[in-house]
């Protein structure tokens, strides 16, 4: 009975948006996007792009339970009633259909929902502006609205479908294919992705495992695909640091290496790998790293002697002062 008590007070809630005790402007987020699950791992994912500001406001996801797209003329508020109602029991097109009953203007939306097991719902609007439809397959939904060709949601599941790697890698896939068809005839704008794991554990910081978001860029994707490229470094920077803590050298210099080569140019990454490899003792391995970081920037070696003061570095000035003479 308590699961049924929230479920009737999601749906009061769509409802009341447009029964006048709240009144909230629709939002043209017209767009394209993905949700999706891997059925090896468990983690959910949800990806966007759209000639639209700060497009990141329309996916979500929660780990264990479903994520969600809300697009054309958006209603917010679809993503977390859905995951409410996936919390109670409530299967995707359940929750579709209850958000979409409450909804006079559902004719205008595009919503997507995938749970935790991979099973999708899709509603795309007869009143979307064209080109506007849907496709979904095992573990995925694509949906798209406003697109310059019919083809974008179709070479979207295609790419999804077809590329190798992790979740992520296969929603950036799909984020480019729907570009190559044209993508949103007004152009680009905005675009974001988010991943967490198959399950909560009780650190929603540790959980989330990719959030990145490209507010305002005059090409989106290809920032967005440099920030995940980014994450993946840093994700590796982590992985070295704790492969040296159980003394695997070798393995860790490889986890550092394809950091760096995930993100090149990243003093940050070189720097600290260099402050890692003075603190296991491999000093003739970390100067030409701090020689190069230094190259870049001046300021990294004036930072040198504040790890000291930190406990970061050891008081030793002999060792400091060969470092900073790189």
């Amino acid at each position: 009975m308590k699961s049924l008590r929230i479920f009737v007070v999601c749906l009061l809630v769509v409802g009341s948006v447009y029964a006048g005790e709240r009144v909230e402007p629709i939002r043209p987020v017209n767009t394209y996007s993905i949700v999706a699950y891997d059925s090896t791992t468990g983690h959910l994912g949800a990806a966007v792009q759209s000639h639209w500001f700060k497009v990141a406001d329309v996916i979500w996801a929660e780990p264990g339970l479903g994520a969600v797209a809300t697009q054309s003329l958006a209603e917010i508020s679809y993503g977390p009633l859905a995951l409410e109602m996936l919390r109670v029991g409530r299967s995707p097109q359940e929750a579709l259909d209850g958000l979409l009953t409450a909804d006079p203007n559902s004719a205008v939306r595009q919503v997507a929902i995938i749970d935790a097991l991979g099973e999708t719902a899709t509603h795309t609007g007869d009143l979307c502006i064209a080109e506007a439809g849907h496709r979904w397959g095992p573990g995925y939904s694509c949906q798209a609205n406003l697109m310059r060709d019919s083809t974008v949601w179709d070479a979207m599941g295609e790419a999804f479908e077809s590329t190798q790697g992790d979740l992520a890698a296969k929603m950036m896939a799909a984020l480019e294919a729907a570009q190559a068809e044209g993508g949103d005839i007004r152009g680009k704008q905005s675009a974001a992705m988010i991943v967490v794991a198959a399950q909560p554990s009780g650190r929603s910081w540790d959980d989330r495992l990719i959030d990145i978001r490209v507010d305002d860029h005059a090409e989106p994707l290809k920032e967005l695909r440099r920030l995940l490229n980014v994450n993946r470094a840093y994700n590796l920077m982590n992985i070295g640091d704790e492969l040296l803590a159980e003394g695997m050298i070798e393995e860790a210099a490889e986890a550092y290496l394809r950091a760096s080569e995930l993100a090149p140019g990243n003093a940050e990454i070189l720097f600290w790998h260099a402050v890692t490899l003075v603190d296991i003792g491999q000093i003739d391995h970390a100067l030409p790293i701090f020689k190069e970081v230094f190259e870049m920037d001046e300021a990294w070696r004036e930072l040198v002697p504040r790890l000291v003061e930190s406990e970061l570095m050891p008081q030793d000035s002999a060792l400091i002062e060969r470092i900073v003479g790189q």
